[in-house]
């Protein structure tokens, strides 16, 4: 499964290297992260429980960040298992300056096992797409504040990273369910039966949150 694509944020680029490389920043943007905790030299280990359409069950990963250039690019690489399957990924990070804010380009490669294989490949894909884009929203919410070149922190940075991911009110799961269900329901359901998919996605998904 491959998921690649660019996201914008209104933020230098130090601003968004250095929040990316924060675990406790990252922590509080992630949906259902109980834990990331750094154990070696840009290594961290990680306990998730999410409830997100096919994703469902704890999660316990390894991350490895590697072939870091900053403030520009990095490697991840990423396993982890749970009750309803394993999933290793690979990923390249890549930051680019924009005037006063940064675009960040990324490209994924992830094999699945377990009953989550089990899932067709296109809702796999949408779903993850939009764990992703929800994600990234929030991180976007998060930096914009801690930057002094941002509309909404009026000139200057009145708060830190660690403050502004204290601050941050994350989405519930059924919140971030929801909003899955819409989306895959806009990418994967026919047109003809898209109002009556779209009610029905979104009661399974939120069924399955809880």
């Amino acid at each position: 499964m491959k998921v690649a694509g660019t996201y914008t944020f209104e933020a230098p680029q130090q601003t968004v290297w250095e929040a990316l490389q924060n675990p406790t920043v990252l922590t509080s943007i992630l949906p259902g992260c109980d834990r990331l905790e750094e154990v070696g030299e840009n290594q961290f280990e990680g306990l998730l429980d999410i409830r997100v359409g096919p994703v469902q069950g704890k999660f316990k990963g390894k991350i490895e960040m590697a072939d870091l250039v900053e403030p520009q690019s990095f490697n991840l690489k990423i396993n982890g298992q749970g009750t309803t399957g394993i999933v290793n990924a690979t990923a390249k990070v890549e930051l680019e300056a924009a005037g006063d804010s940064t675009i960040i380009h990324y490209d994924s490669d992830a094999q699945v096992g377990g009953k989550i294989a089990g899932v067709g490949q296109r809702l796999l894909d949408s779903s993850a797409k939009s764990i992703i884009q929800q994600s990234l929203d929030g991180f976007h919410e998060l930096v914009k504040v801690t930057s002094p070149t941002s509309t909404e922190s009026g000139g200057e940075a009145s708060v830190g990273l660690e403050e502004a991911a204290a601050e941050y009110q994350a989405p519930t799961q059924a919140e971030f369910a929801a909003k899955v269900a819409k989306d895959v329901a806009k990418d994967v359901v026919p047109r003809p039966v898209l109002i009556g998919g779209v009610i029905i996605v979104i009661l399974i998904i939120l069924w399955l949150a809880f």
